[in-house]
């Protein structure tokens, strides 16, 4: 065979087997960002160029959980080799059990579709490495889990749900539960290694967080409806550059805060509507040790246009702050008159947090009647852990620079309660245009407070 037709059939095959290997790459979009302190442009994950894989195209049937998980599973095993991809869910209900994403993948639920998750624990096993309330371990995977992903992403006009027989169970804490969390207080404290704290038994019942973004990057959660919640509903852990937008979440239970960033940088969340039995949003950066080892603050999270139908605080931060909260914004949110509601914004630590809280900023808000108040600041929240467990070490929280403007609310109790530390005062607190119709008891409560202002 002549020699110039030999390397030209070879650069062809070359050429062929080059692109039968190349791999779609999914787009990047930057979002600038707004906030009265210096906030990086988010990096969100853009699916629009790459292939879709319908989970019916993997062995999917609308009742049958074990092909619906194994098909999912396929669909996002197959979206990822291919570089990117877009796993689809039909219209229907489709029972499943848990949901892994990887890297490059968006979970996308189409008009009319249901991804009911099972209430089996067992469907939530082998245990992965996860949380309870700021301390990490390993539990039941939750019921949707990312961990150490890029380019993720949820998003639809479908619907996520939980089914709660057994979690609702769960919600009671009898006393093995309660040994179960002084032994994980216990194994944090002293640094045990994470692999070592294993808590899926017999007893434990640590209920799995809806969604958990567990050390990931460039993070999408958009347009979804989501129904019941085990535990905490919208958790991004660890991760940086995340959305969440117009996301619809109704969840009733034990601990069912809509979102709790911990830990994590440079957050948007926007044009939501929150119905809850715990925190709207309820901002976070790990317990004690943990957060001490970890050494990760959550900042430079933007909070807008949302709605709270009910909630036990629009914003709280903590009491899981050991790591550091700074860079907060809020602004043009609305709770709907008649929702139960103990502040607009809470700030709650205590002697064993550390961390510090400062910059955070409410602007533009309104609602109806508050059972608290406006404001409240407490330094020695411990709940149940009190008495539970010993104060292992000492670490007071700095709180500093708290900014809000702009608030109606109809009657309160209070417009600020702020109780602090004589040894740790609260520094620099400025509420301005403040305007309730009613103020029930005491205007401001305050102990050991430098540099408050109330304007009108």
């Amino acid at each position: 065979m002549n020699k110039n037709i030999l390397l030209s059939l070879l650069g062809l095959i070359m050429l062929v087997a080059s692109c039968a290997e190349k791999k779609q790459q999914v787009l990047i979009n930057e979002i600038q960002v707004e906030a009265p302190f210096e906030m990086p442009a988010i990096k969100v994950p853009d699916f629009s160029q790459v292939d879709r894989f319908p989970i019916t195209e993997f062995g999917a049937k609308k009742e049958d959980k074990f092909a619906n998980s194994q098909a999912i599973a396929a669909a996002i095993d197959k979206a990822n080799k291919n570089g990117g991809g877009v796993v689809v869910i039909p219209e229907g209900e489709w029972l499943t059990g848990k949901v892994h994403l990887k890297s490059n993948v968006n979970l996308h639920l189409e008009k009319g579709a249901t991804l009911l998750f099972s209430e089996n624990p067992e469907d939530y096993l082998p245990a992965v490495q996860t949380t309870w309330e700021g301390m990490e371990c390993y539990n039941y995977s939750p019921l949707i889990y990312a961990f150490e992903c890029e380019n993720v992403a949820i998003t639809g006009e479908g619907k996520l749900e939980a089914k709660m027989d057994t979690w609702r169970d769960w919600f009671d804490r009898p006393r093995p539960h309660m040994e179960s969390l002084k032994r994980l207080y216990n194994l944090a404290a002293k640094d045990v290694p994470v692999e070592e704290r294993q808590f899926v038994n017999d007893s434990s019942d640590f209920r799995p967080q809806f969604i958990q973004f567990n050390r990931c990057q460039n993070v999408l959660l958009e347009g979804v409806k989501i129904r019941n919640s085990p535990f905490w509903v919208i958790h991004p852990f660890m991760s940086k550059d995340v959305v969440i937008r117009k996301v619809d979440v109704f969840a009733h239970g034990h601990n069912n805060d809509g979102v709790d960033p911990e830990m994590s940088q440079n957050l948007l969340i926007e044009d939501c509507v929150f119905d809850q039995g715990d925190d709207a949003i309820a901002v976070k950066s790990g317990r004690n040790q943990d957060a001490w080892r970890l050494n990760m603050p959550t900042k430079n999270v933007v909070i807008r246009n949302c709605l709270v139908k009910n909630g036990h605080q629009l914003l709280a931060i903590g009491s899981e702050l050991s790591g550091g909260v700074e860079n907060v914004y809020m602004e043009n949110c609305e709770v709907k008159d008649g929702a139960k509601l103990n502040h607009l914004l809470f700030i709650k630590t205590n002697e064993r947090r550390g961390g510090h809280v400062s910059n955070i900023h409410m602007k533009n808000i309104k609602c109806g009647k508050i059972d608290k108040g406006v404001l409240g600041i407490e330094t020695d929240v411990l709940y149940q852990w009190g008495d539970l467990v010993p104060t292992y070490e000492r670490r007071l929280t700095p709180i500093k620079d708290i900014y809000m403007t702009n608030v109606g609310a109809a009657d309160v109790e209070f417009i600020s309660r702020i109780k602090a530390e004589e040894e740790q005062p609260v520094d620099n607190v400025h509420l301005k245009n403040i305007q309730v119709k009613e103020v029930r008891g005491e205007e401001n409560i305050h102990d050991n407070v430098n540099n408050f202002s109330l304007e009108n």
